[in-house]
C-alpha cells in the first residue's frame, strides 16, 4: 500500500467485493492467480509446523524481514524501526529486504520450495494461507496470549484458516470502504442527500426511486459476488474449507434473481455486464452513477479527476457490514530463531510503530488501542476527515466477507455465470450450480 505500487493493494478505490465493480485489479489478479500456483507447487514439499532446531528461545541473533514494494519510499521508517528493534534486544540484528510489486507471490513460491523463506515475511491472508496449510509458517497463538486483546478482532481472524488450526499472522495494515454519494445527482433525481442508504436493500429502494426520476442516470451499477452471499447470510464454504456449498443456498439465487430484475428494470448502465466495463468508481468520477465505495482518501482522486465532484460528495458508512482489506506479517516456522522472529513481528505491529506508519501513509493500525488515537478519530468539518474516521470506526466491525480460498480463475468464472442469470440467458439457479462445481473443481486441485 504504501509507495506507488503497495497503494494498489487496500487503497485502490475498486475493489472484488460486494461494492467494487466485480472485476479485481490486474494486480489483484496476479496475486490471487499466485496464491494457487504457491498451492499447486509447495503440495510435495515437506510440512510440520515445528521450530528449526537450534533455536534456544531467547530474542537474538540475526532475522531476515522481506517487506513488499515499501522502499525506498518507506526505507527511512523501516530502518528506523529495526534500529529500535535491535536496541530493545541487544544481540539481535535485522536484515531487511524489499521485494517489487509484481511477481511477490512467485517470489514467496520459489523461497518457500527451496526451503529459504525470510524469517518475517510480509504476507495478505490469501498467499499465507497455502503455506500455512503446509507447515511453513509459525502458528503465532502458541507463543503470544495477547494476540486477542491486541488486535481487532476481524484482522487477526483473517490469518486464521479452516482446517488449519492456528494464527499465522500478525496482523500489520489495514484498509476498508465507505460510500461517496453525488450529492446534486441524489437532490435531481427525488432523493434526499442527507438520507443515503443504510443496507443493500435500501439502495435497490432508492435506486428504482432515482430510475423513475431520471431514467438516464443510474444509482447502481455493480452485480454481486461471493461477498454479497455472506452478507446474505449464505453459506460459501464447509467447515475445513474444501469444497463450495453456495449453490445450495436458495438466498444466493434469490440475491441474483434481485440483481437481475434491477438489471431488467434499467435500475443500472447495461455495460456492468461487458468485458469492458469500466467499474463504479469510474463511471462515479465521470458523473454517470450516483454512488461508489473506496479508501477513506478516494475522495482526493475523485476530486482530482474531476474538479467538479469538489463540494459535492456525500460521505457515508458502507453498506451492512463493512469489507476488511489486510496485510500482515507472518513467521517462518523453519527460522533458526523463531522467538527474534515473533519479537520482531510483534514489534513491527505494535501500536506505536504502527500508527508512526499510518501517519506516513493513508492506511489503518490494525490494534485496538490505536482507534482512540486523534488522527483517526477526529472529525475536524472536512468530508475527508469524515471519511477518515467513518473509515476508523467501521475496522470494529469490518470483516473479510469473501473467502481467501476463491482465487482469480474461480471468481472470474462465477462472475461470467451470474451474468449470464442477470442476462436472463439462464437461470439463477443453474448459474449457481455450474460456477460451484467448477469452483470446487479447482479447489480440489489447487
Amino acid at each position: 500500500m504504501p509507495g506507488t505500487e503497495s497503494s494498489n493493494r487496500l487503497t485502490r478505490t475498486t475493489r472484488t467485493t460486494r461494492r467494487s465493480t466485480g472485476r479485481p485489479t490486474k494486480r489483484a489478479a496476479g496475486l490471487l492467480a499466485g496464491a494457487a500456483a504457491v498451492a499447486l507447487v509447495l503440495t510435495g514439499c515437506a510440512s510440520g509446523n515445528s521450530s528449526a532446531s537450534g533455536d534456544s528461545g531467547k530474542v537474538t541473533g540475526t532475522v531476515t524481514l522481506q517487506t513488499w514494494a515499501l522502499t525506498p519510499t518507506y526505507s527511512d521508517y523501516l530502518k528506523g524501526v529495526a534500529s529500535s528493534f535491535e536496541k530493545k534486544y541487544p544481540g539481535t540484528t535485522v536484515k531487511l529486504v524489499d521485494q517489487p510489486g509484481d511477481g511477490y507471490s512467485d517470489k514467496v513460491l520459489s523461497q518457500a520450495s527451496s526451503n529459504s523463506l525470510p524469517d518475517v515475511i510480509n504476507l495478505p491472508p490469501d498467499i499465507a494461507l497455502p503455506l500455512a496449510k503446509r507447515g511453513f509458517l509459525q502458528d503465532i497463538s502458541k507463543d503470544d496470549s495477547t494476540l486477542k486483546k491486541t488486535y481487532v478482532n476481524g484482522a487477526l481472524s483473517a490469518y486464521n484458516y479452516k482446517g488449519v488450526d492456528g494464527t499465522f499472522g500478525y496482523p500489520w495494515y489495514l484498509n476498508t470502504d465507505v460510500d461517496y454519494w453525488n450529492k446534486s445527482m441524489l437532490s435531481q433525481c427525488g432523493l434526499d442527500p442527507d438520507n443515503v442508504p443504510k443496507t443493500t436493500d435500501q439502495l435497490f429502494e432508492q435506486a428504482a426511486t432515482m430510475h423513475a426520476k431520471c431514467p438516464d442516470d443510474y444509482l447502481m451499477s455493480r452485480k454481486p459476488g461471493l461477498s454479497d452471499f455472506s452478507l446474505a447470510g449464505v453459506k460459501i464454504l464447509n467447515s475445513d474449507g474444501t469444497k463450495f456449498t453456495f449453490a445450495n443456498s436458495s438466498k444466493a439465487a434469490d440475491l441474483i434473481d434481485k440483481y437481475a430484475k434491477a438489471y431488467q428494470n434499467g435500475y443500472m448502465p447495461s455495460s456492468v455486464l461487458n468485458s469492458d466495463y469500466l467499474g463504479n468508481s469510474t463511471l462515479f468520477t465521470q458523473t454517470k452513477v450516483a454512488w461508489t465505495t473506496g479508501g477513506a482518501t478516494a475522495i482526493a482522486d475523485f476530486e482530482k479527476n474531476n474538479p467538479s465532484l469538489k463540494g459535492n460528495i456525500v460521505v457515508s458508512p458502507a453498506l451492512d457490514t463493512p469489507p476488511l482489506y489486510v496485510q500482515g506479517l507472518s513467521v517462518s516456522s523453519k527460522s533458526k530463531h523463531i522467538a527474534t522472529a515473533e519479537a520482531l513481528a510483534k514489534f513491527m505491529t505494535n501500536a506505536t510503530n504502527q500508527e508512526k506508519f499510518a501517519h506516513l501513509v493513508s492506511i489503518f493500525p490494525s490494534t485496538t488501542s490505536s482507534q482512540s488515537d486523534p488522527y483517526f478519530s477526529k472529525d475536524d468539518g472536512t468530508t475527508e476527515a469524515k471519511a477518515r474516521v467513518l473509515a476508523n470506526k467501521a475496522l470494529k466491525t469490518a470483516e473479510n466477507l469473501s473467502p481467501v480460498e476463491a482465487n482469480d480463475a474461480m471468481t472470474t468464472f462465477l462472475d461470467q455465470q451470474i451474468a449470464l442469470a442477470m442476462k436472463g440467458q439462464t437461470t439463477s439457479k443453474k448459474a449457481l450450480e455450474t460456477a460451484q462445481t467448477k469452483m470446487n473443481t479447482l479447489l480440489a486441485n489447487g
